[in-house]
């Protein structure tokens, strides 16, 4: 196989953790017998360097970081004839839990050298690409609060998470909109949207994870409006992953969806990134349109 080029978020979780990180992955692609070269980039150039590469007609592009770092190289990957491996090197790295991916990296290695190649779906909003989900209302207002807790005072990523839940739903007031679901419209107030990329497991046992990301439908669901002590209550089963069937309502087979609302702008998270964007939001899923290394299901 030609050289293959290995992209590593410099300022990911994996680097802090572990200052040797690199030097385990050049290993580990040694041992398997891949000739690599290894970049280090800023999250932010992660989608412009794999833009580029795709470009140039790579065939292999292997990425190491955590969900919104793949979430970035998937973006850029879309519709090319480049394949995507990946090293879960991440906090969190739901995507690659879900296509049943090693974290350990010698085993996530060896799975790329055997390159057994899926194509899996991923959801748009707006022609921003996601991975794993989107939000509107409590979680995106959350994610705002926890990010200037961490620059301003320094705060843990799950203490100032704790922080601004408790702000959050204090001061939160629902939201009024009108979701056009495939062909049929319906108006709601709600303090959360959730759309996921394919079906979202809510059972005790599985809650969060996805059985298959091959399905071709958006995971939509409304939290029902509630009073504020019922909504806290709701609020704290959700970040906790143990909503129960009264405090979400789910809406089946759908594969397009338009969010409109009175206001100019709506807070938006993509793959827990906060964007603000202007009504209406035109959601939609793109079948099969990744081509990833994953175990064949």
């Amino acid at each position: 196989m030609a050289v293959a080029v290995v992209l590593i978020n410099r300022g990911g979780g994996a680097i802090a953790a572990d200052p040797a990180i690199v030097e385990k992955v050049a290993k580990a692609f040694d041992t398997a017998g891949l000739d690599v070269e290894i970049e280090l980039v800023a999250g932010g150039e992660c989608a412009v360097r794999c833009r580029a590469i795709a470009e140039r007609g790579d065939e292999l592009l292997v990425v190491g970081g955590g969900d919104g770092t793949i979430s970035a190289a998937a973006s850029a990957l879309v519709g090319t004839g480049t394949l995507l491996g990946i090293l879960p090197l991440g906090t969190l790295n739901h995507f690659a839990r879900d296509l049943g991916i090693p974290t350990n990296v010698e085993e996530a290695v060896k799975l790329i050298a055997s390159r057994p190649e899926r194509r899996v779906d991923v959801a748009e909003v707006n022609g921003r690409l996601f991975i794993n989900n989107s939000a509107i209302g409590l979680y995106p207002l959350m994610v705002i609060d926890r990010d200037l807790q961490r620059v301003r005072l320094g705060r843990s990523k799950r203490l100032a998470m704790i922080v601004a839940s408790l702000r959050t739903l204090a001061r939160f007031n629902h939201q009024r909109l009108t979701l056009t679901i495939n062909d049929q419209q319906a108006r709601i107030d709600t303090p959360l949207l959730f759309v996921g990329n394919n079906e979202y497991r809510t059972d005790i046992g599985g809650a969060g994870r996805r059985e298959s990301l091959a399905q071709g439908e958006l995971s939509v669901y409304v939290m029902r409006k509630k009073t504020r002590r019922g909504l806290i209550a709701a609020s704290i089963r959700a970040l906790f992953n143990r909503s129960r069937g009264d405090d979400m309502v789910r809406i089946e087979g759908v594969e397009r969806l338009r969010v409109s609302s009175r206001k100019q702008q709506l807070a938006v998270s993509l793959d827990g990134e906060v964007v603000r964007a202007a009504p209406p939001l035109e959601y939609r899923i793109r079948k099969r349109a990744l081509r990833v290394i994953a175990p064949l299901q």
